[in-house]
C-alpha cells in the first residue's frame, strides 16, 4: 500500500463517507424528523439544526459518573458504539461509492449494527442505576424482536441477487450490481413484503417511536441512559442520529441500489434524497400516527407480522 492509498482510505474514514459526513448528515436527518413530526402534530417544533445545537451544548456540560457505576465501562460504551457506526457506513454503498467491500460484507454490517445497541445495554447496566437496568433489559427485548426479521430480509435480498447462480450472496456490492442490471428490488413483487418488513425494522433498530420501549419516556425517561450526562450523553445522542442514516442507507442499498446517472456526485445526492424520504416514511410518519408499543406488543408484532412478511419474501424468491 503506497502513500496515495493511505490518503484515500484516510479520507474515506475521516471525511466521506466516514466520520465527518456521517455525523453532519445524521444530525440533519434527526432535525428533519423532529421538524416534520411537529408540523404533522400542528406544532412549530424545533429548528432543523436543533439536534446539532443540543449535541454541542451537551459536550460543554459536566460529565457526572455515578458512585455505583463501573467507571471504565460506563465511559467507554458510547464511544465504542459511535466507532462501530462509522465503520458500518464504510461498508454500505452510497451512490455507487463503497469505501470497503468484501464477499461477506452483509454479515459484517449485521454484526456491526448490534454493537451500538449492546453499548447502550452495557452502559446502562454499568451505571449502577436500577432504572437504567430496567431500560437496558427492555432494550435487550427490542434487539431480540427485530433481529429475526432483519436476518430474513437480508437472506431474501441475497437470494434474489444470487438466484441466477444459485445460493445466497452476502455481498452488498453484488446486490447493487444486480439491481443496476435488472432494476431496483423495491419494484420486484416478490420482495415487496421484505421491503415492508425492513421499513418497520429500521425505527426499531434506531430506537425510534413507536418502538422505543427501552427509553420508556413516560416511565423511566431515557431508559438505559438515565444516569448519563455531558459528553458521553452527547455521543449517545449523536450515535442515535447517525444510526438513522446508516439504516436508511442500508435500505437504499438493498432495495434501491443500482440507480446511477454516471456522475458520482449526483448519484450520492440521489441516494441521500432517498435516505431522507425513507426516514420520513418509516420514522416520521409512524411517529405521528401511532401510539407507543408496549414490550409484549413489540415482541409479538415483530415475531409474527414483520417476520412473516420477511419470510414470505424469502419463500417467494426461493421458489418463484
Amino acid at each position: 500500500m503506497d502513500i496515495m492509498d493511505i490518503v484515500i482510505y484516510a479520507v474515506y474514514i475521516l471525511i466521506f463517507p466516514g466520520a465527518l459526513f456521517t455525523c453532519v448528515f445524521g444530525l440533519w436527518l434527526a432535525g428533519v424528523d423532529r421538524k416534520v413530526v411537529a408540523r404533522m402534530q400542528k406544532r412549530k417544533g424545533p429548528g432543523i439544526l436543533q439536534p446539532a445545537w443540543d449535541f454541542f451544548k451537551l459536550l460543554g456540560k459536566e460529565t457526572i459518573v455515578p458512585a455505583a457505576a463501573s467507571r471504565g465501562m460506563y465511559l467507554a460504551a458510547p464511544y465504542v458504539g459511535l466507532a462501530s457506526l462509522i465503520v458500518t457506513v464504510l461498508f454500505i454503498p452510497i451512490g455507487g461509492l463503497q469505501a470497503f467491500s468484501a464477499g461477506g460484507d452483509v454479515v459484517v454490517v449485521l454484526y456491526l449494527l448490534t454493537i451500538p445497541t449492546l453499548s447502550i445495554i452495557l452502559g446502562g447496566s454499568a451505571s449502577g442505576s436500577p432504572y437504567a437496568g430496567v431500560g437496558a433489559s427492555r432494550t435487550m427485548v427490542s434487539v431480540m424482536s427485530y433481529e429475526l426479521p432483519l436476518i430474513l430480509v437480508l437472506l431474501a435480498v441475497g437470494r434474489a441477487a444470487a438466484k441466477l447462480y444459485g445460493g445466497v450472496t452476502f455481498s452488498l456490492g453484488q446486490i447493487t450490481l444486480v439491481q443496476y442490471l435488472t432494476g431496483p428490488f423495491l419494484f420486484d413483487w416478490r420482495l415487496i413484503p421484505a421491503a415492508v418488513a425492513m421499513l418497520l425494522v429500521i425505527p426499531c433498530e434506531v430506537g425510534q417511536h413507536p418502538f422505543d420501549v427501552g427509553e420508556a419516556e413516560t416511565e423511566i425517561c431515557e431508559g438505559p441512559l438515565a444516569e448519563y450526562s455531558g459528553a458521553p450523553l452527547a455521543v449517545f445522542k449523536l450515535s442515535h442520529a447517525i444510526k438513522m442514516f446508516v439504516m436508511t442507507a442500508l435500505f437504499c442499498a438493498l432495495f434501491l441500489g443500482g440507480i446511477t446517472t454516471g456522475m458520482l456526485w449526483l448519484d450520492v445526492i440521489i441516494t441521500l434524497v432517498f435516505c431522507t424520504v425513507v426516514t420520513l416514511v418509516c420514522m416520521t410518519l409512524l411517529h405521528a400516527i401511532t401510539a407507543r408499543f408496549r414490550v409484549e406488543q413489540l415482541f409479538k408484532f415483530f415475531w409474527t407480522f414483520v417476520s412473516g412478511c420477511a419470510l414470505l419474501s424469502l419463500l417467494l424468491v426461493w421458489f418463484c
